[in-house]
């Protein structure tokens, strides 16, 4: 079993409360008593009493002591989600009673950009977010804390091999898309987006690995009218993401 760590953010402790209440070790909520926010942070603790956490009120600084500034003045103690495998994959596509749109990130090693992608999975209806389980930098707690309670919510699998994964997808009829600056791209305001999909995201700066490319179906790139090359990889993936859903319908 993974070694506990420290979670912070409002959204995020919410969330881990909301989805694995029992992973939550111990709960810390900042003694604000007369500052902005305090509602929240005492519905929150109602609800973890509610669900069998007790809370811990604990000053500004033992809270910044365990997960830093940016804790909002929540920090929890719990066990990390664990993500699904290859198997457990399959079978949530097949429990699935629609054509599944998902999302795949060929080695996103940032933590808030997978945050961010998280965040615009969940948005969009996102049925499942798929990592490789090398070069990637998994649900760590800063990503979690930037995904504002997506990475508890969306199906989220880590692959050992990914390439073996989007074949096994092609195989049942998904079709696979990626994302590239290459000759024979197609602009993704071209292009349409319906049946089970795949949407293929590189990493920072290096994009997709030629052995992922070669598993695309089709490749897309986001029209520039300025002097930007590109985009960020989380906000690239939100307006492929959105033009994609568009299309769908």
């Amino acid at each position: 079993m993974s070694k506990p760590q420290m979670y912070s953010g409002y959204h995020a402790v919410a969330a881990i409360l909301r989805h694995r209440p029992e992973a939550v070790l111990e709960l810390f909520v900042q003694d604000t008593r007369a500052e902005r926010g305090e509602e929240r942070l005492d519905a929150l603790c109602s609800e973890a009493e509610r669900l069998g956490v007790r809370p811990q009120r604990a000053r500004r600084d033992v809270l910044e002591k365990h997960a830093g500034p940016q804790h909002q003045g929540v920090v929890a103690r719990a066990r990390p989600r664990a993500p699904g495998d290859e198997g457990a994959l399959l079978a949530h596509l097949d429990r699935l009673d629609h054509d599944p749109l998902l999302l795949v990130l060929d080695g996103v090693t940032d933590p808030h950009n997978l945050g961010a992608c998280l965040r615009s999975a969940d948005a969009t209806g996102v049925d499942a977010v798929i990592v490789p389980r090398r070069h990637a930098c998994g649900l760590t707690p800063t990503a979690c804390r930037s995904a504002v309670g997506a990475a508890e919510s969306v199906p989220y699998f880590e692959i050992g091999n990914l390439s073996r994964v989007l074949e096994l997808l092609r195989e049942r009829g998904v079709w696979v898309v990626g994302t590239a600056l290459e000759q024979d791209s197609q602009s993704l305001f071209e292009f349409q987006s319906q049946g089970p999909l795949a949407l293929v995201m590189g990493a920072e700066g290096d994009g997709m690995r030629r052995s992922t490319m070669e598993k695309c179906d089709y490749l897309l790139e986001i029209p520039m009218r300025g002097e930007v090359e590109s985009l960020n990889v989380s906000v690239a993936t939100a307006v492929v993401l959105y033009q994609l859903v568009r299309g769908r319908g």
